[in-house]
């Protein structure tokens, strides 16, 4: 008789202590990426850093496994992509509709929408996992981490310790880098305004370097194409669209202030055209994969009832697909409810009915398509890099299209804001549910190459939802309290974050409704991201795929604002000559992952701490600034300097920890 293959010794992969370890990870770097995304626009992903500190903490268990330190990062990649419902919820905030985030509706939109997101995955998994030659850079490089310090040699033992170094370091230095910025003594960032040409109407233009080493590192995670093709997306916009609209502009307050209202009133709409069509490109590219993959999932299904579960290897395990039909089923009843609530309390209590069945059918059907092609952009160039921000810019348009057809028309006049409202609300739960399954997949790329069992990974990220959507409110609330949202009622210029894709989506869906919305600039970025497809399509042949330029980090480069976007293009350009530097040494890919490690743990520490300082802001616990503006030059130049030393440094002390690991 024939041994089953999975019939070897039970081991050690979906345990409770994993459980718990991924649960704290989660809270702690759900709350960094929170903050960092509304300052910067971008949330970081946490798999590494993560899989890193658990492989350091469950070391002293003799039993622990490769498998449970993967368990650990799934729950705790949660952090890297729930977070991202901050670009769109703070919008209910930003319209004036919200004052602060009511916990259960924000925990319920965060924790279902998640549920269904690790549901939709598991049938995508096929298409875009196993049955694809997608890259999956960032799933990939966590398998290697977690091959590597799960060694139970004496160099797997070091290389553990050298990868938590740099990533202790590296949170250290920029932690404190961020306090000292906080007292002003630094910089925040170094920026100039200015026109071009002379006299009073000429254009403006500017630039905006912020001194964040989280940005820096986000750019040396993306890495250096995408980092060009952001750098474009910010030539576009400040080198043709900013002068060329304000020259137009009837504004005439100060340069900086022509500057921002240009770049914000007409700027973000041509990038929100850019991105948009380009997320429409992916999906049109998914259609056959998507379809084998659902009938790979039926196969599978039909073997598990035939009793042969036993013939499939273990990393085809998947979650039951009735189970999974089931948790879809249930979740969306709650779904449902949310909707309604929502609705009586905007006060379309007449049109109840109508709003739930057509929202949550909006919700079932763009949630798999939106899925689709954010788990297929996740698998080309990194969940970090993933069209969330465009996919959330066609799912509100596409809501707030079908509310002004279907639903404006039964109103009286002045019942605008609560249709506005109602289309932020349904785009959140679809925009989390993408997130999610966004992120799953690279998980589910991790797993396969770790030998895990998938339908654990799956069931760790619902528990690592659930965390994550239990600390997201509060976080929140937090930070709004102490600085509040650009644009919302009662904001204070200069104090409240920018939130940029929350500003541009509700922009958008005000814009739909009220009629009022510029479509020409829309239009003008569709024709840019066709322009740029086609580019992309060259620039990858001509090269056997080995270069690219992505439309959608183009789009991204053309509506976030310079402090976002040039430090990244920095970060990319300074990752790319340190991994010059270590094809050069003699373990090449352990110093390139050592730099990964180091930039990782940067951008945990600067957020970590941007939501300590949050909660002394905003329960006034002591003051911050050690000097006046009068310090304001001098802080650019001390800020400045410092910022470039303290950066080589850290980048030298990652080479030297990769020697010392290889010794």
């Amino acid at each position: 008789m024939t041994k089953p293959q999975n019939a070897a010794a039970p081991r050690k992969e979906f345990t409770l202590r994993g459980l718990i370890l991924g649960v704290l990870i989660t809270v702690a770097f759900t709350a960094a990426n929170v903050f960092f995304g509304l300052k910067a626009g971008l949330t970081f992903a946490t798999s590494i850093p993560a899989a890193v500190i658990s492989m350091a903490l469950l070391r002293g268990f003799k039993d622990s496994t490769i498998q449970e330190n993967n368990v650990v990062q799934t729950v705790a990649s949660a952090a890297g992509t729930l977070s991202s419902i901050i670009f769109v919820l703070p919008g209910l905030v930003m319209i004036g509709w919200w004052t602060h985030f009511p916990f259960w509706e924000s925990f319920l939109v965060c924790a279902l929408g998640g549920i269904l997101g690790v549901m939709y995955s598991i049938p995508l998994r096929r298409a875009l996992v196993t049955n694809s030659d997608l890259p999956y850079p960032e799933g990939v490089a966590c398998a290697e981490v977690l091959k590597v310090g799960s060694g139970d040699d004496s160099k797997g033992v070091e290389e553990s310790k050298a990868g938590l170094l740099a990533v202790m370091w590296g949170a250290i230095v920029a932690a404190a880098f961020a306090v000292i910025v906080a007292t002003k003594v630094f910089a925040s960032d170094v920026a100039s305004y200015f026109r071009i040409g002379g006299g009073d109407k000429a254009p403006v233009s500017g630039f905006d370097f912020s001194l964040s080493m989280a940005l820096l590192a986000v750019g040396h995670l993306v890495g250096l194409w995408v980092g060009l093709a952001m750098l474009l997306g910010a030539l576009i916009a400040w080198v043709w669209g900013v002068p060329h609209f304000s020259h137009l502009s009837t504004v005439t307050t100060g340069v900086a202030d022509i500057a921002g209202d240009t770049w914000s009133h007409k700027i973000r709409f041509i990038g929100a055209g850019t991105i948009g069509v380009s997320a429409i490109w992916t999906l049109l590219k998914l259609v056959k994969p998507v379809i084998s993959g659902l009938t790979s999932a039926m196969a599978a299904s039909k073997v598990r009832k035939a009793g042969q579960l036993h013939t499939l290897d273990r990393v085809e395990h998947d979650i039951p697909i009735g189970v999974v039909g089931a948790i879809m089923l249930a979740s969306f009843v709650p779904i449902a409810w949310l909707f309604g609530h929502f609705a009586n309390g905007a006060g379309l209590g007449d049109h109840m009915w109508l709003l739930v069945i057509g929202g949550l059918i909006y919700c079932v059907v763009m949630s798999f398509l939106v899925s689709a092609v954010c788990g297929y952009m996740a698998g080309l160039i990194g969940s970090s890099n993933s069209p969330l921000s465009g996919i959330g810019i066609l799912v509100v348009i596409g809501a707030a299209l079908l509310l002004v057809l279907v639903v404006k028309p039964m109103l009286q006049p002045g019942q605008e804001k609560s249709l506005v409202a109602f289309a932020l609300f349904v785009t959140s739960v679809v925009f989390t549910v993408a997130a999610i399954a966004n992120n799953n997949l690279q998980d589910l790329k991790t797993g396969q190459l770790v030998d895990a069992t998938p339908s654990w990974q799956q069931w760790a990220l619902v528990v690592g939802v659930i965390a994550g959507a239990a600390v997201i409110p509060p976080v929140l609330d937090l930070v709004n309290q102490a600085y509040g949202f650009a644009g919302a009622p009662g904001a204070v210029a200069g104090k409240a974050l920018p939130a940029p894709q929350a500003g541009l989506i509700s922009a958008l869906a005000q814009g739909v409704i009220q009629n009022n919305i510029d479509w020409s600039l829309i239009e003008t970025g569709a024709a840019i991201g066709v322009v740029l497809i086609v580019l992309d399509w060259l620039i990858q042949r001509s090269s056997n795929n080995k270069r690219h330029c992505s439309p959608l980090a183009v789009g991204l480069g053309i509506y976030l604002p310079t402090s976002a976007t040039l430090m990244v293009v920095v970060g990319a350009l300074v990752g790319a000559f340190y991994d010059r530097r270590a094809e050069r040494s003699q373990r090449p890919e352990a110093a390139k992952q050592m730099g990964v490690l180091l930039a990782s743990g940067m951008i945990v520490g600067e957020g970590l701490i941007g939501v300590l300082i949050a909660g002394i802001v905003a329960f006034q616990l002591f003051p911050l600034e050690l000097v006046g503006d009068g310090f304001a030059t001098w802080a650019k130049w001390i800020g400045g300097a410092v910022f470039v030393v303290v950066i080589l440094a850290l980048y030298r002390y990652a080479e030297a920890l990769s020697k010392r690991a290889g010794a």
